[in-house]
């Protein structure tokens, strides 16, 4: 359980989590307290992962000179390990003292200058959790590559279809909220996005997204890795879970047969992300595997996630018994594996017949053949009836 620590002031706590960004801290610290309100007392907490490139140290001998910039009084948490971003914003959220806080990274992707923004939607109109966003109008994204949009695009599509968020951009790592909002509550901090997780267990808060612009870091790498994607689909389905037993039940078959549809179709969209990194990581990272193979590969990693996934949440199928599992498994394979020749033919005819569009053609077939292969896996693998 999170323990509180709430004082009665007007103080704010900026949580930056931190894993070797030696080239980054001193100067995100510098641009905080030049932009910071003055007439607000403010407390930087740097929490560092034992970062290998030495930034906790650095922290450490800058505070033997400074301990606090204009208001701004900055502290730093050592912790021995690598332990997870969630947990470090949840180490930094235990020693806050702040009536509210705010979260940001260290790498400059999230501009200081947003900072009071955040503090002003709160302090002055009465918000409970203000998110700088991406994805609203007046928000954008510069510096990324194309794969790195489209996974980004996907994880949000899970996380708001998946979880019923309708919030824009419920992955911004850059937020803030009153501290109050969380008394009691038990925060997992599971994956990397625990702002995601206040959105699931807070109720009735009054939200609010402003635009700011996400500029890839200049200094540094990238934290983004596969176990960051694997515990980002974990902390999905143990929020997808949460307080689950609790929702009454829906009865009209429409209504359920719509949503087990939206879920297939969501790992759907899950499958192309891992067919598509499992492909890239054979062919250039892993090893020099021919493209072939590596996308081979992928597509036995596609269908086998889809399959877990659809198994467990989208038809609710706890029932891992061998036997059955591998009969579902096999039937799932030949399903797929038709959709995918449907899609095909599809294709050829529109394009070659009726002489559409191939990109008209292509999103066609994919939603017949997708819709299809949701069917016969309802009926057949899972044994569900139609509309139910």
């Amino acid at each position: 359980m999170l323990k509180q620590k709430i004082n009665e002031n007007n103080q704010v706590s900026i949580i930056i989590p931190t894993y070797n960004e030696s080239k980054n801290i001193i100067k995100i610290l510098h641009h905080i307290g030049e932009i910071l309100p003055k007439n607000i007392s403010t407390q930087t907490i740097v929490v560092d992962d034992n970062s290998p490139d030495g930034t906790g140290k650095i922290v450490e001998d800058y505070l033997k000179n400074v301990k606090k910039i204009a208001d701004n009084t900055i502290e730093i948490i050592h912790r021995k390990t690598k332990d997870g971003l969630g947990s470090a914003i949840l180490k930094g959220i235990q020693q806050a003292k702040g009536d509210t806080i705010v979260v940001m990274d260290c790498d400059f992707s999230h501009p200081p200058q947003i900072i009071p923004k955040l503090i002003e939607s709160i302090k002055k109109y009465q918000y409970d959790i203000v998110v700088a966003s991406r994805y609203i109008k007046g928000g954008k994204i510069q510096g990324w590559s194309v794969k790195r949009k489209i996974m980004s695009r996907f994880a949000t599509l899970i996380a708001k279809k998946g979880l019923g968020i309708d919030t824009k951009d419920p992955m911004s790592g850059f937020f803030a909220f009153k501290r109050s909002i969380i008394k009691g509550l038990n925060i997992d901090a599971i994956g990397f996005k625990i702002l995601l997780e206040i959105l699931v267990k807070t109720k009735g808060v009054n939200i609010k997204e402003i635009p700011y612009t996400f500029q890839n870091r200049e200094l540094g790498s990238s934290k983004l890795n596969v176990k960051t994607i694997l515990d980002y689909y974990k902390s999905v389905w143990k929020l997808y879970r949460y307080g689950k037993p609790l929702v009454k039940q829906e009865k009209r078959s429409s209504v359920k047969f719509l949503s087990k549809a939206a879920r297939f179709y969501t790992v759907g969209a899950s499958g192309f992300i891992v067919n598509y990194i499992i492909s890239v990581l054979f062919v250039g990272v892993i090893s020099d595997m021919w493209y072939l193979h590596a996308t081979v590969i992928g597509i036995i990693a596609s269908i086998t996630t889809n399959f877990i996934l659809n198994k467990i949440w989208t038809f609710e199928d706890r029932d891992f018994g061998i036997k059955k599992t591998i009969s579902q498994y096999g039937k799932f394979v030949i399903f797929s594996s038709l959709g995918a020749l449907v899609q095909l033919g599809m294709v050829y005819f529109l394009v070659d017949n009726v002489e559409m569009s191939y990109p008209l053609a292509l999103i066609l077939a994919v939603i017949i053949a997708a819709f299809g292969n949701f069917v016969l896996n309802k009926k057949w693998t899972f044994k569900e009836k139609l509309l139910s």
